[in-house]
């Protein structure tokens, strides 16, 4: 076992869901741990992939960039996700680049470690179907979202699935999202620009439905009103 991790670290992962100590102990052993600063690029777009790397803490986003320039966020992954699977699944190049926001650790594993861990453990296997069907249904709702949302909308939508896959609840039972996500992010997740990206938060927190700390960090004040800005049709795929 990588020095520093620990199988209660695993249990938090969603692709370890339901291993026993035994097998947890077995992909330990082929897990190498790595602690990298914010702004690290873990993988880019179009280079073979060779490693699969698991967050133990922190956060990464998931990008492309577009031909004008600019970066579209694909997703923002945090601690128990997984990624760089896809490349080792089908033997293609990396479809995304990917690169740390804030200081991470992390764990990775090598293309053959991988495939004899999902061969050897069919839970983890399972696990793995399960996870990439999720992923799909959430790129499905964010596509359908850009095409028939408005902006306030679409960052209504963002904050309140960041709130569901990150969020911890506070003291006062507001629900905060772990996750340092500046404006530049939000837009480039959303398809929107940065200014009026800012004008729709100061009329949020205005309203009283968000709060943003020094750190970026966004906490729910009022998810009911967030989901009025949605719907109910959105919603429902969502969740």
């Amino acid at each position: 076992m990588a020095s520093g991790l620990t199988v209660e670290m695993l249990q938090r992962v969603s692709l370890f869901d339901g291993l026993g100590t035994r097998e947890l102990s077995e992909v330990a052993d082929a897990l190498n741990l790595a602690r990298v600063p914010a702004h690290t690029n873990l993988m880019a777009m179009e280079q073979p992939g060779n490693r699969v790397y698991i967050i133990i803490s922190g956060t990464v986003k998931v990008f492309v960039d577009h031909v004008d320039g600019t970066e579209v966020i694909l997703a923002l992954l945090g601690p128990g996700d997984v990624v760089g699977e896809m490349s080792l699944v089908d033997n293609l190049t990396r479809s995304a680049s990917v690169s740390t926001l804030e200081s991470s650790t992390l764990v990775w594993m090598d293309r053959a470690s991988f495939w004899r861990e999902l061969q050897a453990i069919p839970q983890m296997m399972a696990n793995m179907v399960a996870m990439l069907s999720r992923r799909l249904r959430l790129a499905n709702t964010r596509l359908r979202a850009n095409a028939t949302l408005d902006v306030e909308s679409r960052i209504a939508l963002q904050i309140l699935a960041l709130a569901q896959e990150f969020g911890e609840a506070d003291e006062d039972g507001m629900i905060r999202i772990p996750v340092r996500l500046s404006q530049n992010d939000l837009a480039a997740l959303v398809s929107a620009s940065r200014v009026r990206v800012n004008q729709v938060m100061v009329e949020y927190k205005r309203r009283g439905l968000i709060d943003v700390d020094r750190n970026l960090r966004i906490t729910l004040l009022d998810e009911d009103g967030l989901e009025e800005q949605v719907g109910e049709d959105l919603l429902g795929i969502e969740r």
